[in-house]
């Protein structure tokens, strides 16, 4: 039987031992490819609950056998779960917006068909407000993961086991300076990511009761590893950043043929290639190692911006999508946008995110913030013309001015519109679909069935007491999920 870890020994033909320099050369030229921003493509997370109580768990023999009838659809996404029975759909990257959404939608209306025939539904939160952390997946993957996270404290188990979110995935950009170029978007990405934490903050209760934070998800993430969550420091080009980042961060865990995987303490990717102990790692090693690594913004090739929280209702989820598209890849956009955000970095300071002030300040207060609002405000008018110019439906623009008109014209998120955990439970929920996902209103090539929700009241809002297959650019490097294999997707991430 061969081997199913690359690099655990010598045999394999990947297996030669990496070197200081080759590492460093690898992760230049692996992470940031460029050229002409031209694909897109999106990963969904997503909360399973019962139907009429989502406040209680569901049984292991009823997911289990919700998950074999959803591995079974012909869905053009890759599917996997996460390590608390989260749903994941991961799209092929796309060669447009529209494609995009459009096969997005297609696949989700098959997912939600299929758990619904089991009385279950997707819950777009961005942590579960009902439920402690319960591990389902019992890979040894998931098992170190646990243990090397359990030493910063309880926020990875909660971030493996009761987070979801909107991940969207874009182009490096252009090798040349400009709105565009690579460097600017990176530079981009750290800024605009907290306004999108704070205009998606969708998470406010954990485990029954109100957190203090309306991004109780972004939290978890920043207490959660220190290295291993940070963004790069600054200071550095955007390639030399990111290699020096990626060796300088602990190993999470030494894969092996057999047994439990090592797990050691302190010791950096740097330092593993010096030593050589307990084996000299390889390729198959440092790709692993990527997928073990979370900061807000991951280059893999492509950009991957991790932090919105999971959007409640059946189309919640195209509005980040959408949004962070047309911001980055309309060239118009990206400038109006830049200038926007730039004074933003005076406030985050040196730290780097999610620990600076700014990124505090938005998962704490959301929209509800004057500096953040401000920004969200003109990232949000300008996403509107820059979709119209990207060929984007009507539906699609309908549905990022409906969100603009109910949450940042007025200050606010989602998770200033979310009941108390206690009220969840009703048939309210159940009747006008705010927070289990219904019948989608995109049926069809990005049509609207009915009308776009009205704006909710104007209350204001205070402080609160969470395989890509296709263009080679967005695929991103191996790793080792549970099943079905899935090249580049780390758990929970």
């Amino acid at each position: 039987m061969g081997l199913d870890i690359p690099g655990a020994t010598g045999s394999r033909p990947d297996a030669v031992p990496l070197d200081e320099s080759g590492a460093e050369d690898l992760l230049r030229g692996i992470c940031f490819k460029t050229g002409p921003p031209r694909t897109v493509g999106v990963e969904l997370e997503w909360l399973i609950h019962d139907r009429e109580r989502p406040d209680l768990p569901v049984g292991r023999e009823r997911l289990d056998s919700a998950v074999e009838a959803v591995r079974a659809l012909p869905l053009s996404a890759a599917l996997t779960f996460e390590p608390g029975g989260q749903l994941e759909l991961s799209s092929q990257p796309a060669g447009s917006l529209m494609e995009c959404v459009d096969t997005t939608a297609a696949d989700l209306a098959a997912v939600r068909a299929s758990l619904g025939a089991a009385g279950l539904a997707p819950v777009g939160l961005g942590v579960d407000p009902w439920q402690p952390p319960r591990r389902r997946l019992r890979e040894p993957r998931y098992e170190a993961m646990e243990a090397a996270l359990d030493r910063a404290g309880p926020a990875g188990r909660a971030m493996m086991c009761t987070s979801a979110s909107v991940q969207v995935c874009l182009d490096a950009g252009e090798e040349e300076p400009g709105p565009l170029g690579y460097g600017r978007r990176w530079q981009l990405a750290h800024l605009l990511g907290a306004v999108l934490v704070a205009a998606f903050a969708n998470s406010p209760f954990q485990q029954g009761r109100r957190t203090g934070w309306r991004s109780t998800r972004q939290q978890l993430w920043a207490d959660l590893d220190p290295g291993r969550t940070l963004a790069p420091g600054s200071g550095r080009a955007p390639r030399e950043a990111w290699a020096a980042h990626v060796l300088d961060t602990t190993v999470l865990c030494i894969r092996c043929e057999e047994g439990p995987w090592d797990v050691p303490e302190g010791l950096t990717f740097r330092e593993w290639i010096r030593t050589g102990s307990p084996r000299p790692p390889v390729r198959a090693d440092l790709d692993y190692h990527l997928t073990t690594l979370f900061p807000p913004i991951r280059p893999r090739g492509h950009l991957e911006l991790r932090m919105i929280d999971a959007q409640s209702g059946p189309d919640g989820w195209l509005v980040p999508l959408a949004v962070a598209t047309a911001l980055f890849d309309d060239p118009e956009a990206a400038e109006t946008v830049y200038r926007a955000v730039k004074p933003l970095a005076e406030t985050a300071g040196s730290p780097a995110a999610p620990r600076n002030p700014l990124w505090t300040t938005a998962a704490r207060e959301g929209l509800a913030d004057p500096e953040l609002r401000a920004a969200a405000t003109v990232c949000f008018a300008a996403a509107l013309p820059a979709l119209e110019r990207m060929g984007a439906s009507g539906a699609v623009r309908d549905t990022v001015a409906a969100f603009t008109d109910r949450y940042v014209a007025r200050g606010r998120c989602p998770a200033d519109d979310l009941p108390e955990p206690g009220d969840l439970t009703g048939q309210g929920l159940l009747t006008d679909r705010s927070l289990l996902t219904g019948p989608s209103r995109l049926t069809g090539p990005s049509r609207l069935t009915g009308p776009v929700p009205p704006a909710g009241p104007d209350v204001p809002s205070g402080p609160v007491d969470r395989p890509a297959r296709g263009p080679e650019r967005l695929v991103a490097g191996p790793t080792i999920p549970p099943t079905p294999p899935r090249p580049g997707k780390a758990a929970s991430a």
